[in-house]
């Protein structure tokens, strides 16, 4: 594919479809050749109204009303595609979408990935109508496979591990478009890092057992609480706390500074974060698919907590199973867990054996090399959609 154009659409509700999009892009630009890329975000070309409720509303939801998040995850993963409410949600995405579509008819792409089921459902519609003919693929960014993400008669699909290409197919995708990538990191993840200079750059001292605590792209969870609660618990800690874009609970972790000192390092949002668990003998974080795939290439072990009912929590289950990780429900537990680790090397090593296994930190290149490959486009030309 060699002189064509590759486009790359994201949604940011959240930010691991974004971060796997920038993954792809990344390992386009490490081939060399003169592929030209381009990344939109669809928030970014439709109305502030969908802007609210696609992503403010998704937010607020999981923040404070997780369990109304759980049902309507449910609800929907249960409903047929071709239910009423399912046929009119796509018909408001699709009026919402005319900007995105004249933006991408302009570019005219050679090939699309879509890193959201979002915008493949309206390029499904596009094709269907003939608008659209250059092959589409669809990469999940989850471990586990949501009713929405099997959209129909996409080039091919992305997916984190076997049981999720299972999942798909029995949502009734074709096995043969389906393809075990893995979840697409930046190419840093899989490189190995010195662990001593990582640590004299945050200032840490490296005979210290050492977690990193984190709360995703938006630093959602009572971090500082978690944070003054392991401080004070576990007296030989030290501890990395990375905020994100959350500058507010920066602002709280940094006036805890001058009581705990060296043990406490508040990072906030960072293109380095494969350097802060580098440093990390154990990761404490909410289970997203991207966090998760980040810290598996690391073989790092993680104590997952506060998982967003869903998703989130469909990974912590493959992660627990595997023994990759153990989960904490609270403050006490989060806190013995740590201890337990730091009192186990041997355990923690197997913990961390058990992530390198399951990691696949050459995903985003795996995609690229099948998107822009021959074969790729010549097995998109069948999709039903446009015979």
């Amino acid at each position: 594919m060699t002189g064509q154009r590759l486009l790359l659409l994201s949604v940011s509700a959240g930010a691991g479809h974004r971060r796997a999009a920038e993954a792809i892009e990344a390992a386009v630009a490490l081939r060399g050749d003169s592929v030209q890329v381009r990344h939109l975000d669809v928030m970014d070309f439709v109305s502030s109204s969908f802007r609210t409720l696609y992503t403010d509303v998704y937010l607020r939801l999981i923040g404070m009303a997780p369990s109304v998040w759980r049902y309507l995850y449910d609800l929907s993963n249960r409903t047929p595609p071709d239910s009423p409410g399912q046929r009119l949600r796509r018909a408001v995405e699709r009026l919402s979408a005319r900007q995105l579509m004249a933006e991408i008819d302009g570019w005219q792409p050679d090939a699309i990935v879509c890193t959201h089921f979002l915008p493949a459902e309206i390029l499904f519609h596009q094709r269907r109508k003939g608008r659209v003919g250059c092959p589409i693929w669809l990469q999940v960014t989850d471990f586990d496979v949501h009713r929405m993400w099997a959209v129909p008669d996409m080039g091919g699909y992305g997916v984190a591990s076997d049981e999720a290409a299972h999942r798909l197919t029995a949502l009734g995708i074709d096995p043969a478009r389906i393809h075990v990538t893995g979840i697409p990191l930046m190419p840093a993840f899989a490189t190995r890092l010195d662990r001593s200079t990582c640590m004299v750059e945050l200032g840490l001292e490296a005979a210290r057992p050492t977690a990193l605590l984190m709360g995703g792209g938006e630093g959602l969870g009572a971090l500082d609480a978690v944070t003054v609660h392991l401080l004070e618990t576990v007296p030989a800690l030290q501890l990395i706390v990375l905020t994100g874009k959350n500058a507010a609970l920066k602002a709280r972790l940094d006036a805890l500074q001058p009581t705990y000192g060296a043990r406490l390092s508040v990072q906030g949002f960072t293109h380095q974060v494969e350097r802060l668990m580098t440093c990390a003998d154990v990761v404490i974080t909410k289970p997203g698919g991207l966090t998760t795939a980040e810290c598996l290439a690391m073989g790092r072990p993680m104590i997952v907590n506060s998982p967003i009912p869903g998703q989130e929590e469909r990974n912590a289950d493959l992660l627990l199973e595997a023994g990759a990780a153990l989960k904490a429900v609270d403050g006490v537990t989060l806190a013995y867990r740590v201890q337990q680790l730091m009192d186990d090397p041997v355990r923690l090593g197997r913990m961390s054996e058990a992530a390198r296994v399951l990691g696949r930190p050459r995903a985003a290149a795996a995609v690229v090399d099948r998107v822009l490959s021959p074969t790729f486009v010549q097995e998109s030309a069948s999709c039903s959609v446009l015979s």
